[in-house]
C-alpha cells in the first residue's frame, strides 16, 4: 500500500491521523466524510476483473467505503446529446441548467419492500430548479451533521435486519462473507439519508431507499463479464468464480492444444498455463483440475499427465 492510501486508510479505519514532526507525535481526530472518484488502470474497466484489480487499490481501503458505483462510458444517444448539448453551453456562455434536460431517465428499480411506492429513482425525477448555492450546501450539512443524530424506529431496525439476513442466505458456500460491516454500513446510510431532512427518526421509507441504493452498488460490482450477477466474487477478491476460472482455463488449453498439435500436458504445463495465463493462484489450481478431471474436460493418463478431451488432437 503507498503511503497516500495508508494515510488515508487510518482516516477511514480509525477516525484519525497520526502527525510526526519536530519529534512530537500526536493523533488528531479526523471525522468525515470521503466521496472519491478513481479511473480503472489502463484507462478502460474489464467486467472479468473485480473493482479492486480494475483500479489497483489495496483491497482494506476499498473495503471502508459503504458504496461503490462503477460508471461506464456506454454510447447512448440520449445521454451523449444531453452531455454535448452541456459542454457547448458552457463554451457559448450560456445557462447550462436551462439548456440541458435534467430530467432522469426511467430507471426500472424492483424493491422487493413496498412495492406500491415508486422508485427511488423515479421520485427524485423533476423539473430544472436553480441548484442551491454552495455556501448555503455547506451550512446546511454542517448543521446537520453538528445537530442531527436520527435514531432507527422499529420498522426501519426491522427492514435493514431483513435485507442483511437475505444477503447472508444468498451468500453461502464459496461466496464471499458477508459480515457485520454491511450491516454497519446501511445503518449509517440510513441516519444520513434521515439526517439529509433534518429528521431525528430514521423511518422504514429511509431504509427502503437505502435498500434500494445499496442493490444498485451490489449489481455494479457483483456483475461479471457476462453481464450476470456472480455472488462468488466481491469487489475485493479475485475476478472470476471458480466456475469462471475453469472454463477460462479449458479455453486457453484448447488454445494451446491447437498451437502444440497434441493435447497431453502435464502438470507443471497445466499450473503455469493457469498462472500465466488465467491468471489462477497456485492455492485453487488443484481444486479446479480436479473439477475438471470429475467432469470429464480433462482425464489422467497417469504420470501426472493430463488429456484436453475439447480438443481435436
Amino acid at each position: 500500500m503507498s503511503g497516500a492510501q495508508g494515510a488515508l486508510l487510518e482516516a477511514m479505519e480509525q477516525q484519525s491521523i497520526s502527525v510526526a514532526k519536530a519529534e512530537l507525535a500526536v493523533s488528531l481526530p479526523a471525522r468525515a466524510g470521503i466521496i472519491a472518484a478513481a479511473n480503472p488502470a489502463g484507462g478502460h474497466y474489464l467486467r472479468g476483473r473485480t473493482v479492486s484489480e480494475n483500479l489497483r487499490m489495496n483491497n482494506a481501503l476499498l473495503s471502508r467505503f459503504d458504496l461503490v458505483f462503477i460508471l461506464l462510458d456506454r454510447s447512448d444517444e440520449d445521454l451523449d446529446r444531453r452531455l454535448s448539448e452541456h459542454v457547448m453551453a458552457l463554451h457559448c456562455g450560456l445557462d447550462a441548467t436551462k439548456v440541458v434536460n435534467c430530467q432522469t431517465r426511467n430507471i426500472e428499480v424492483e424493491v422487493d419492500n413496498g412495492s406500491d411506492e415508486r422508485p427511488l429513482a423515479e421520485r427524485l425525477r423533476g423539473p430544472v430548479e436553480d441548484p442551491v448555492p454552495p455556501e448555503l450546501l455547506r451550512k446546511y450539512i454542517a448543521y446537520a451533521r453538528q445537530y442531527v443524530h436520527p435514531s432507527l424506529s422499529a420498522e426501519c431496525a426491522s427492514i435493514l435486519r431483513q435485507f442483511y439476513l437475505e444477503l447472508r442466505q444468498t451468500c453461502r458456500g464459496d461466496c464471499v462473507p458477508v459480515t457485520t460491516r454491511q450491516l454497519e454500513s446501511l445503518i449509517r446510510l440510513v441516519q444520513a439519508r434521515a439526517r439529509l431532512e433534518l429528521r431525528e427518526v430514521c423511518t422504514a421509507q429511509d431504509a427502503r431507499d437505502v435498500v434500494e441504493i445499496m442493490k444498485h452498488s451490489m449489481a455494479d460490482t457483483l456483475t461479471d463479464e457476462h453481464g450476470q450477477l456472480d455472488f462468488g466474487r466481491s469487489q475485493h477478491g479475485s475476478g472470476m468464480s471458480k466456475a469462471t476460472q475453469a472454463r477460462s482455463f479449458v479455453a486457453v488449453l484448447t488454445t494451446e492444444a491447437r498451437a502444440r498439435h497434441q493435447s497431453l500436458f502435464d502438470v507443471t504445463d497445466l499450473k503455469d498455463i493457469a498462472k500465466n495465463k488465467c491468471g489462477i493462484p497456485s492455492d485453487t489450481f488443484y481444486n479446479i483440475l480436479n473439477s475438471l478431471n470429475n467432469q470429464g474436460f480433462l482425464l489422467s493418463k497417469g504420470n501426472k499427465m493430463y488429456q484436453l478431451q475439447s480438443s481435436e488432437y
